[in-house]
C-alpha cells in the first residue's frame, strides 16, 4: 500500500503538518493523511495507513469522553458515498475512494492558540526540566525521582501553537491573558479530566499514556475539544508489561521515529531524511499495537 501524502479537493481550508482540511460550508471535512512530522518538520517518507488509525482512533476517543467535554465530531467518514453530497462540484466515488477511514466530519469552531500538554509521568523535556531544577513547569516536584517515574498527580504544562519553529512553553499567567482567566482555568481543568478518565481506561488495557496533548476552540462561546485525540502522533504510549523506571521506554508513538532521526546524524533542519523501509514498518507495527489494545480491534 503506497501512503497517502497529500488530498487534491476543492475548497481546502488549512494544510497542516499531518491534516488536510476542507470547507463544507457549515462544517468542516478533516482529512488525516500518511505523513508524520518530527523535530518541525514533515518527513518525505509517509507511513502507509497512518491517517486511517489516527482518524478512527481520535473518533473512538471523542465518543469515549464525550460526557468529560464537548467535541467537535460529526461523523467518521466509513463510505466515500458519504462526502459526494458535499461537494457541488462532480467528485467521483473513484477520487473520493481513499478518504474512507481517514476523514472526519466536524463542527467549525474557533481555535484557542495554545497546546494544552498534560504530563502523567517524567519524560522527554519534563525529565530534561526536572534533571536541572528539579521542577516541571517550574512546579516543585519530590526530590530522587527517576526517568520515566510516575508524578505524584497529572501537570498542565500549556504551550504556544506554532505554525513553524518551535512551541514555546506559558505559564498560566499567560494563559490567562491570552484567553481569560475564566477560559484558561477552565481547559486546565479539563485537559486534566480528560487525561485522568484516558489513562484509567488504557491502563485496564495495557498502556500507560505518560503525556499528551489536546487543542480546543470555541463553538457557540462553548469550550470545545477539536483536532485529533489520544493518538500515537499527539501521545507518548509506553507499554505496561515493560514499564520500569530508570531509563527511557519503549512506545507505541513516534518517539521510534525520532530516535532513528537522532542517531541517523541528521541536524534537524530541512531537509528531512527519507525514513528506510524497516523503519517505516516497525513504526506501523507499532501504531497498529496502540490501536488494538486501545479500542479492542485490529486495523
Amino acid at each position: 500500500m503506497l501512503p497517502l501524502l497529500e488530498t487534491r479537493l476543492p475548497r481546502l481550508y488549512h494544510r497542516g503538518k499531518v491534516r488536510d482540511t476542507y470547507d463544507l460550508g457549515d462544517r468542516l471535512l478533516m482529512i488525516a493523511t500518511d505523513r508524520i512530522s518530527a523535530y518541525d518538520c514533515i518527513l518525505p517518507t509517509g507511513i502507509p495507513a497512518k491517517g486511517v488509525l489516527l482518524s478512527r482512533l481520535s473518533a473512538f476517543w471523542f465518543r469515549q469522553t464525550a460526557q468529560v467535554v464537548r467535541n467537535h465530531l460529526v461523523s467518521l467518514v466509513e463510505d466515500a458515498s458519504q462526502l459526494q453530497q458535499h461537494f457541488p462540484e462532480p467528485l467521483s466515488t473513484e477520487a473520493l475512494s481513499d478518504l474512507a477511514g481517514r476523514s472526519m466530519i466536524i463542527r467549525k469552531a474557533k481555535r484557542l492558540d495554545v497546546e494544552c500538554v498534560v504530563r502523567g509521568y517524567l519524560a522527554g523535556s519534563a525529565w530534561q526540566e526536572y534533571q536541572l531544577r528539579g521542577t516541571v513547569h517550574r512546579r516543585r516536584m519530590p526530590e530522587h525521582l527517576e526517568e520515566a517515574d510516575a508524578l505524584p498527580r497529572p501537570v498542565f504544562t500549556p504551550t504556544t501553537k506554532a505554525e513553524q519553529g518551535h512551541d514555546q512553553p506559558m505559564s498560566m499567567t499567560q494563559l490567562r491573558k491570552m484567553v481569560g482567566k475564566k477560559l484558561a482555568d477552565e481547559i486546565e481543568a479539563k485537559s486534566i479530566a480528560i487525561y485522568r478518565f484516558a489513562a484509567e481506561y488504557a491502563l485496564e488495557r495495557g498502556i500507560i499514556i505518560a503525556d499528551t496533548k489536546f487543542e480546543f476552540g470555541l463553538i457557540d462561546g462553548e469550550i470545545t475539544l477539536i483536532d485529533e485525540l489520544l493518538t500515537p502522533d499527539s501521545s507518548r504510549f509506553w507499554g505496561t508489561e515493560s514499564y520500569f523506571p530508570g531509563h527511557a521506554q519503549p512506545s507505541f508513538d513516534k518517539q521510534y521515529v525520532r530516535d532513528w532521526l537522532a542517531s541517523s546524524g541528521w541536524n534537524k533542519e530541512p531537509p528531512a531524511p527519507e525514513l528506510p523501509p524497516d523503519v517505516v514498518a516497525a513504526t506501523l507495527e507499532r501504531y497498529q499495537e496502540a490501536y488494538r489494545r486501545l479500542t479492542g480491534e485490529a486495523l
